[in-house]
């Protein structure tokens, strides 16, 4: 990838493009291949030499850390990857990297501090094939919990404690995230419930009163008076019950009622026009519009996808929500091809990896919170508008159908259906009385 020389925004043009005399150009006195004006190294062998100097004391990188090294030397903009490097944080990280004499791994960048800096600089490392990938978040997490459990000086309450976050909430998130990325409503949930589990831990030791011991008036006054958490704290009262650390206590669930609020059917196809026929928004935040107006995903479903959500069918574009791929109509589909082909990382590296859409974190997708400021500035309401997509889906589809779909939970199926009015046992029915195929199946 060679500098940029001149030509315009829209066609820049490299050296060789711009005059391709030979004669006319300098040559880089490093690597001979780059075409420049002066006999000056140029910027990719600058920044191969800046990394030398920072990761091996300006000779040989280690092995781990090549890919690393190579990848910020290919950069589109290496001018972009030198102002990087001599960041003083960056600088400071990258020379303890090199000074330290073992293999670089996750377990090693634990011990350096912890920061942004570090945060990016780890996926860099894993987006370019120098770590092996691994959910931070997920991670991080289980640092939050350790600490948790260590800050309880009684060692009853850390038992039940552990065994409230470790093999109940973090055995059940690990099964439920297989594999994926933990997203971070899933991240602040645990966080929420064990906080609601340690508060209600402190009141009682603060009142003198052990787990076991505790009356449903110690319960109730807690819930009502000083309980940041309640559903949550309800939650660990009624798991503290059933594994026999508390007794003769209730703290009855809430549940879901189903949908509530305005419904605004109009408003909704109104954007959604505007979303697949006019042209003057990013691709990405059509397509993201479009998956949340007409299929009605969540927020943090659409930043989530990957390219092995895209399915193909005789060329057709089909996308994988739930368990039954759904075929992209016109201009969705061409939008979506676009998407594909168009999508860029807004890292240093530039890497998208096999996001949708790639965040600007190195191998991580578009942040919830980027998201939703990019779909209100399209004039969608994530929240009402993925409601109202519900809403008219349900009326319209079966529950068992809808929920296979879309990769929602039947049960919600039904409420939102039930919301809705929608009758199927004309659906059934009409079903029913189609005639059978006797013929060989294609």
């Amino acid at each position: 990838m060679a500098p940029l020389k001149g030509g315009t925004l829209a066609a820049p043009l490299c050296a060789a493009c711009l005059n391709p005399d030979p004669d006319f150009w300098d040559r880089c006195p490093v690597c001979e291949t780059t075409w420049q004006f002066g006999t000056e190294p140029c910027q990719r062998c600058r920044v191969d030499q800046k990394l030398a100097d920072l990761l091996g004391d300006g000779a040989v990188v280690a092995a781990e850390l090549d890919p690393f090294r190579r990848a910020l030397v290919a950069v589109e903009r290496p001018d972009h990857a030198m102002s990087w490097l001599t960041k003083p944080k960056v600088r400071d990280l990258l020379t303890a990297l090199g000074k330290d004499p073992r293999p670089v791994t996750h377990d090693l960048l634990d011990e350096l501090p912890e920061g942004k800096t570090l945060h990016y600089l780890r996926g860099l490392l894993m987006a370019t094939g120098a770590l092996p990938a691994r959910d931070q978040r997920l991670t991080n997490l289980e640092l939050w919990i350790n600490q948790k459990l260590d800050g309880r000086k009684d060692l009853a309450e850390r038992r039940v404690l552990h065994g409230y976050a470790i093999w109940h909430h973090l055995r059940r998130l690990r099964q439920r995230v297989r594999g994926q990325q933990l997203t971070v409503d899933q991240d602040q949930n645990v966080r929420i419930h064990i906080n609601g589990a340690v508060q209600l831990l402190d009141d009682l030791a603060g009142h003198g009163v052990l787990l076991g011991a505790c009356t449903q008036s110690d319960v109730d006054d807690f819930m009502a008076n000083r309980a940041t958490y309640p559903t949550r704290t309800a939650h660990f009262v009624r798991w503290a019950v059933a594994h026999r650390h508390a007794h003769n206590l209730t703290a009855p669930a809430t549940r879901w009622v189903g949908p509530s609020g305005p419904h605004d059917e109009d408003r909704r196809w109104e954007v959604a026009r505007r979303l697949l026929h006019e042209g003057d928004t990013p691709t990405a935040d059509r397509v993201a519009g479009l998956l949340l107006l007409l299929y009605a995903q969540h927020v943090n479903t659409i930043r989530h996808l990957t390219l092995d959500h895209v399915q193909r069918d005789g060329g057709k574009p089909k996308i994988l929500l739930g368990d039954r791929p759904i075929v992209l109509p016109e201009p969705l589909d061409g939008l979506m091809e676009e998407l594909i082909a168009s999508r860029r990382g807004h890292t240093l590296v530039d890497e998208p990896g096999t996001w949708l859409f790639p965040g600007r974190l190195p191998g991580q997708p578009l942040s919830s919170d980027q998201l939703v400021v990019r779909l209100r500035a399209l004039g969608v309401n994530p929240r009402q508008d993925r409601g109202t997509a519900l809403f008219t889906l349900a009326s319209q589809v079966p529950a068992a159908i809808l929920a296979r779909m879309l990769g929602i939970h039947r049960s919600v199926a039904v409420q939102w259906q039930n919301s809705s009015g929608g009758d199927w046992a004309a659906y059934a029915a009409d079903v029913a009385a189609r005639p059978v195929r006797t013929g060989p199946a294609k």
